[in-house]
């Protein structure tokens, strides 16, 4: 087993990585830290996320450093805001025990002038965005004809992200630059051009197979509906009771609704995602990192500075499109010898996207059933079991309670306690899920309800006619709002919604079905009042909004076509 030491790496910098627990190096350190140490060549290192990338240039860099220069003599360029943050923070850690180097960040969101401060007072090497690097070049804050090597971390991104115009004036300027070291996780032509214009002959380091993902890693699918996604996404975040992990949405807009209503739920999750100010990325991050947040909601560009060991799942909340994307996302866990388990969550149609991913990066697929009510809950009691048992005691500050408490407990048997003390968390499971149906696809797409375990035996959906519909401007999206916010009806429970022009006809699972038919009536458009009937269709009129009788509107207000 190849030790550090014996890939050229000084005792001072040796010292660093042992007090954070780093013993033997990953396939990518063992190819590409030698080559960096050995000599001056251009290189393209191709190796997925997750693979110890950062200490692979890290090391090298900081050894070749001259302590005595003050100037910039290494640039380090990240696709991101966090992923620079993450490295200057990594190169840091790694010198703890060697020279004093000045390793200076540099990233939108931030004070420019106090970038510029750190950078006058000597910084050595420069982690920046390309972005910012730029601004600084042209302000002539920043000067880069001292530096020796340049690194581009995660190249494919940054050129994804359209850099390349930023990438071509921070390469034009570094003049005296004597290597240029490039780690991508893909070779697109993108990369290529950029190699081909200004690299030297670059050798191409590649770790393993070309979009092979981490074989610690399982990778499960799940089918639902589309309105079934949300509700889905709780059952299999309720049924891992331990999950620390990352759930990644396609867009930003997306991002803030699901961290939103997951929030509302009361998971301990918050979002990550490019709207937010810096000091409110630095945060949520920070908490994530402490392992104070149990669920981080992210788009991929946000999560690229991510850089966290012991994450256990990741979820996609939809297949992406790449096959490239989903191994970068299931690569966030299964980290440093762990294993890890990636999760999609889809809808029938999306079904050949997961065989084409698990083709293309040679990983097996299982398409798992939704876990019902039941299994839930079982997840959660055995849970609240495990956690009782390996409680730690403070026996000298209970001590002094204790005869209260088993005064108070007296007339309990052992068998009582037990059920007691295991039904304090279980019993909110137990009412959430108790008439929950089953979200898995079933034939062309129906829901069948679960009968075990006490749960609501029901096969069938109750199927109600109201008398609104498209020209009263409803839409599928707002009427389930108001069933979710002011009914309380959770999304499992609404079945179909055949929305009609005069009317519409809706499903909703029995043990809701009072609450929901109560619940409408009390509401009117345009002053009258909504009726809820039997599936027998009838007239409605035009234009409105709903109001509550007694007058106050409803939320939406505006234009036709809204509520």
């Amino acid at each position: 087993m190849t030790a550090f030491k014996e890939l050229g790496i000084s005792d001072e910098l040796l010292q660093g990585i042992a007090a954070l627990g780093f013993e033997t190096p990953t396939p990518v350190q063992e190819l590409v830290i030698p080559a960096a140490l050995s000599g001056d060549d251009d290189f393209i290192a191709l190796a997925q996320t997750g693979t110890g990338k950062t200490a692979a240039f890290g090391l090298p860099l900081l050894q070749r450093i001259d302590p005595k220069m003050k100037s910039v003599q290494a640039l380090v360029l990240c696709p991101t805001r966090e992923l620079c943050v993450q490295v200057a923070g990594d190169l840091a850690d790694y010198s703890k025990f060697a020279h004093k180097y000045k390793v200076v960040p540099v990233y939108g969101g931030a004070s420019i002038e106090t970038q510029m401060k750190q950078i006058r007072a000597g910084a050595q090497i420069v982690v920046a965005t390309p972005g910012r690097l730029v601004d600084l070049l042209v302000r002539q804050a920043i000067q880069l004809d001292h530096v020796a090597r340049v690194v581009l971390d995660e190249a494919d991104e940054m050129l994804n992200m359209g850099f390349k115009e930023a990438l071509d004036i921070i390469l034009e300027a570094v003049t005296e630059r004597e290597s240029i070291w490039c780690f991508s996780a893909t070779m697109p032509d993108e990369v290529r051009e950029i190699a081909k214009t200004y690299m030297e002959k670059p050798r191409e380091l590649r770790v393993g197979e070309k979009n092979r993902i981490n074989a610690n890693i399982e990778h499960i699918y799940f089918v639902c509906r589309p309105d079934d996604r949300y509700a889905t996404l709780k059952r299999v975040v309720d049924a891992n009771p331990g999950i620390y992990g990352l759930i990644f949405c396609r867009t930003k807009i997306e991002t803030k609704e699901v961290a939103e209503q997951m929030i509302r739920d009361g998971y301990n999750s918050d979002a990550l995602h490019g709207d937010l100010a810096q000091a409110d990325r630095d945060r949520v991050m920070q908490r994530f990192r402490e392992r104070n947040l149990q669920l981080l909601i992210a788009t991929d560009v946000a999560a690229r500075g991510i850089d966290v060991s012991d994450i256990t799942h990741v979820i996609n909340y939809g297949v992406p499109d790449e096959p490239e994307v989903y191994t970068h996302r299931a690569g966030r866990t299964g980290r440093a010898g762990r294993t890890g388990v990636s999760i999609s969550i889809i809808t029938p149609k999306f079904e050949e996207k997961i065989h084409h991913i698990e083709r293309r990066a040679k990983a097996t697929f299982t398409r798992s059933s939704i876990p019902t009510g039941a299994e839930v809950c079982e997840k959660q009691l055995f849970n609240i079991v495990h956690n009782i048992h390996q409680q730690e005691v403070q026996h000298a500050e209970i001590e002094p309670f204790l005869p209260k408490i088993y005064e108070e407990l007296k007339d309990l048997s052992k068998e009582e306690l037990i059920k007691r003390f295991a039904s304090v968390e279980f019993n909110r499971f137990l009412t959430y899920y108790r008439n929950a149906p089953d979200l898995n696809v079933q034939g062309k797409g129906a829901r069948k309800a679960s009968a075990a375990n006490g749960f609501s035996d029901s096969n069938e959906l109750q199927r109600y006619f109201v008398n609104i519909g498209l020209l009263d401007g409803v839409n599928k999206k707002d009427f389930i709002k108001l069933l979710n916010r002011d009914l309380g009806v959770p999304s499992h429970a609404i079945g179909e919604i055949d929305l009609r022009k005069a009317f519409m006809h809706f499903e909703v699972d029995p043990s809701f079905a009072t609450l929901v038919r109560e619940g409408l009536e009390e509401f009117t458009i345009n002053g009258r009042a909504v009726r809820v009937d039997d599936a027998t269709p009838r007239g409605g009129s035009k234009g409105g909004k709903f109001e509550k009788r007694g007058g106050d509107k409803w939320e939406k207000k505006g234009k036709r076509g809204k509520w």
